[in-house]
């Protein structure tokens, strides 16, 4: 290990920066290694008279010290780098924590405001509803008087007001909001919780239904 990677393993602090110390140790080993396979083998030449065999020892004793401490300094340098990436990793969750407390109040707000809007909104069927209870009656009224072409037609008057675009749904919504979405879409229908299906034959909209009831009894037919 060479005083350059000893000065970066002294200055590193995250996961990174210790993973950049290892890979240039582990380069260092790499060739440490080579170098020792070489001085063996210089070793087994001395031993037959080819060289200093004392030499040729002290360089593979140094060289195996070599590898010996860059061994070492690699997996201390791998726990300093998973403490690291620990301390990294709690330090994420910390901020994504204060994140979903902001959104949490977020919700509390959205929440909030869809009861006000609720709320409206079931004051407003009330009193939509107090005001068709009094247009029926006089309806009724009408009728009775032979004045059918004063009557007010609550279903046009109800689909005329509740017709128009419709904001789109997200892509994406979970099992709860889909069903709470068609439920206040169903106020806006037709045929939905304000628009019960009027009897057969009965007119819609001013058009007379086609329909024509049976006159031969279920049972006499063949």
């Amino acid at each position: 290990m060479t005083s350059l990677h000893a000065e970066h393993l002294g200055r590193a602090r995250t996961a990174a920066e210790f993973a950049a110390v290892i890979a240039l140790l582990d380069t260092d080993l790499n060739d440490a290694l080579r170098c020792r396979a070489e001085l063996a083998q210089a070793e087994d030449r001395a031993v037959f008279g080819d060289g200093d065999l004392a030499a040729a020892r002290a360089a593979l004793d140094d060289c195996n010290d070599q590898i010996a401490l860059l061994e070492k300094t690699i997996v201390t340098a791998g726990k300093c780098r998973a403490e690291a990436a620990r301390s990294e990793a709690r330090a994420d969750i910390a901020v994504l924590g204060d994140e979903i407390k902001a959104k949490a109040a977020l919700l509390g707000e959205r929440w909030r405001s869809a009861r006000r809007l609720v709320q409206l909104l079931r004051q407003e069927l009330f009193e939509a509803d107090a005001l068709a209870r009094t247009i029926a009656t006089a309806n009724g009224l009408f009728d009775a008087a032979g004045a059918a072409e004063l009557k007010i037609n609550l279903t046009t008057t109800r689909r005329a007001a509740m017709a128009g675009p419709r904001a789109a749904a997200p892509a994406r919504l979970s099992r709860p909001a889909l069903q709470a979405d068609r439920l206040l879409l169903s106020f806006l229908s037709p045929g939905g919780a304000l628009d019960p299906r009027p009897p057969l034959g009965a007119p819609v909209d001013g058009v007379k239904s086609k329909f024509i009831p049976a006159i031969t009894p279920f049972g006499e037919r063949g």
